[in-house]
């Protein structure tokens, strides 16, 4: 078992798009009212005063979409500041990205993860439930400034959806030859997306790997991250291929990750809450961050034990809950 050091940490459950996989169609959202949200202050605290304590160092901003949160830019400064942070990212749709990148990398933001499940724009927008303007292109420019910037590992995370995006694999394995750029093929999971989950489940990456294989060979190959992707590359491209295969291939062994969501839950696993804390709550109640601290070593102890293949009874729900909502 990895040392858990590696903390996401959802600004927000709101996202400006609605995908598929996260937030589908016929869905009912039950929004985090603004006051049930994590201020900064009490982030800050429960970073500084709670998880670096325990031995947290890395850290990723995700949502919902997180350049929704407010003055995000001056959170991401409040922890890259801090001396112990060693690796801070963030996860985003990439829409409002082009006018923020070169704030957020001036706060000391470095790695960046954008979603781009498809490079035709019509299919693009099916995916991600846009009926008005397309937005494709307000990622793209997004993706070229965050590149233009300067982050580095750029990576481009792809949920391959059977039927949908499936024969796009090969056009995006392909933006890593000529750029440092880094795909990453994430196989389907069925989180709040039972119907469509269920209708088309999901593509092994070793099927990925291997259509692409035939086409330009692979590698094993590295890059800088703390995440659980088997890494390749095509020979002589300057990026990398990722391959996520929690459905496949679980590597909750290799797990060294905790989750804290909007509303201040701590949990232990995307799909499994066995021993999940609510610092929140605790928080405003006036608990000491020392308490606090002794309740995360315990969660840390049973850890090892968490499998989101072996849910306990009370986290079945898990799977009715849009990613959005559990802060993946």
């Amino acid at each position: 078992m990895n040392q858990v050091d590696y903390l996401r940490i959802s600004l927000i459950d709101r996202c400006n798009f609605r995908c598929q996989y996260c937030m589908p169609e016929g869905v009912e959202l039950d929004y985090i009212l603004k006051q049930q949200l994590l201020t900064d202050e009490e982030l800050l605290t429960l970073v500084r005063e709670v998880f670096i304590p325990v031995g947290f160092t890395r850290f990723r901003l995700t949502g919902g979409e997180p350049l929704l949160r407010p003055r995000v830019a001056e959170l991401v400064s409040a922890i890259a500041s801090l001396s112990q942070t060693q690796d801070l990212s963030m996860t985003t749709n990439g829409f409002l990205l082009a006018s923020m990148a070169q704030s957020l990398y001036n706060a000391g933001l470095r790695r960046i993860n954008i979603s781009l499940d498809s490079l035709d724009p019509d299919v693009f927008d099916q995916i991600i439930g846009n009926r008005g303007r397309s937005r494709w292109q307000d990622v793209w420019n997004g993706i070229q400034a965050a590149y233009n910037v300067g982050f580095n590992p750029l990576k481009l995370n792809v949920v391959v959806i059977p039927g949908v995006n499936d024969h796009e694999v090969l056009d995006l394995a392909a933006l890593t030859i000529d750029k440092q750029w880094h795909v990453r093929f994430i196989e389907f999971m069925p989180i709040g997306n039972a119907r469509l989950f269920g209708d088309r489940g999901w593509v092994p990456s070793a099927e990925l790997r291997q259509s692409i294989r035939a086409r330009w060979g692979l590698t094993e190959a590295q890059v800088y991250g703390s995440g659980p992707a088997d890494v390749f590359q095509i020979p002589g491209a300057k990026g990398t291929l990722g391959f996520i295969s929690q459905m496949s291939e679980c590597f909750c062994d290799r797990c060294n990750r905790m989750r804290l969501s909007a509303d201040g839950w701590l949990r232990p696993c995307l799909l499994n809450e066995t021993g999940q804390i609510d610092l929140k709550t605790a928080l405003r109640a006036g608990v000491s961050t020392a308490e606090l601290r002794e309740q995360v070593k315990q969660l840390l102890t049973i850890k090892p034990e968490v499998n989101f293949k072996q849910r306990d009874s009370g986290t079945a729900g898990a799977y009715t809950r849009t990613m959005s909502q559990i802060g993946g």
